[in-house]
């Protein structure tokens, strides 16, 4: 068998050695190994597009490296939105829902989830935007076995729950919660019959291995996550990863292409740092295997494409007007 006939298998048993192989092919043999395997998988003309809203920003007990949204991050200057109500969340997913949008996700900066008033909130919410004809996505934080039940006969899609990095690199980044932790929530989406939304971040200061073992431990997931979002580090002044270098857009390029050949059935997100990137590298990284971004002013907190941008960027593509982003809470 040859190896692109090889690539073109679902895979649980790849080696970090593999993945790092992979990533370190040059760069137009990698990209056309990556586009064959989409095309074998994939429309690639359909690109989804989601939007993201902050439904609770601010004060999270996590410490993160990254995320302007912890509490233990006392030079970052965010200003805190307590819980949305589900009347102001679902009056912007039906917004977006009528600029076309298919995908509405919503965040909250929880350590985990608590049973309760605002976690009945979330579930009303989640029927609401399902009662719209939209998939719905939540983040959270941890939950449990019981709460993703609840989320499921709510109707819910998709839950997110980044692995950030790989295993080893884990704990130079997060030190109020393990691997294990995340690993541990996973399960509970996927035993609640939940799609998995599950990725990343490049830029942290990890290893090609790192970044390798973070996908190995992904494709270790039988079915792979349905939708895996690659991100770039957006470095945020007062986080302890406030002064690293932003990725060079080649990069995220390879992070875009190993995962599509790694994980070739799942929707491959281009998320946060997408709006460092011109449009040339954008559009590689779709040619890459890219099959999903979200749009809007922010990603929670940090900033993203403007949506006249990402208009003129699918009129380029020929697939007409990109859907206008919803209302994010934000700094």
């Amino acid at each position: 068998m040859t190896r692109q006939g090889a690539d073109f298998f679902t895979r649980h048993d790849w080696s970090v050695a593999e993945i790092v192989e992979v990533y370190e092919t040059p760069l137009l043999e990698l990209v056309s190994r990556a586009n064959a395997v989409h095309r074998e998988f994939h429309d690639v003309n359909d690109v989804q597009k989601a939007s993201l809203l902050s439904i609770k920003t601010g004060g999270c007990p996590e410490d993160c490296g990254y995320c302007p949204q912890s509490a233990h991050h006392k030079e970052v200057k965010l200003d805190r939105i307590h819980m949305m109500s589900p009347q102001e969340v679902l009056t912007i997913a039906a917004k977006a829902r009528e600029a076309g949008a298919d995908r509405f996700c919503m965040g909250a900066a929880w350590r985990s989830v608590r049973d309760g008033r605002e976690f009945d909130a979330v579930l009303e919410m989640v029927r609401g935007v399902r009662a719209l004809g939209m998939e719905a996505c939540v983040t959270l934080g941890m939950l449990d076995a019981a709460q993703a039940g609840r989320l499921k006969e709510a109707g819910l899609t998709a839950y997110n729950h980044n692995l950030d990095t790989g295993p080893d690199y884990y704990d130079r980044i997060i030190s109020t919660r393990t691997y294990d932790d995340r690993l541990d929530t996973l399960k509970a989406v996927r035993g609640a019959g939940l799609e998995m939304c599950c990725g990343g971040i490049i830029g942290m200061g990890e290893s090609v291995a790192d970044r390798a073992a973070m996908l190995a431990t992904l494709a270790g997931f039988d079915p792979h996550p349905e939708s895996v979002p690659i991100n770039a580090l957006t470095p945020v002044p007062g986080t302890p990863l406030g002064d690293r270098e932003r990725v060079d857009p080649l990069d995220f390029v390879r992070m875009i292409a190993t995962t599509r050949i790694v994980l070739p059935a799942s929707r491959v997100r281009l998320s946060a740092g997408r709006s460092t990137l011109s449009r040339e590298a954008q559009v590689l990284c779709m040619i890459a295997g890219a099959n999903s971004l979200f749009y809007g002013e922010a990603l929670l907190t940090t900033p993203n494409v403007e949506a006249g941008e990402d208009d003129a960027l699918f009129e380029a593509l020929g697939q007409g007007r990109a859907c206008a982003p919803a209302q994010t809470a934000k700094a």
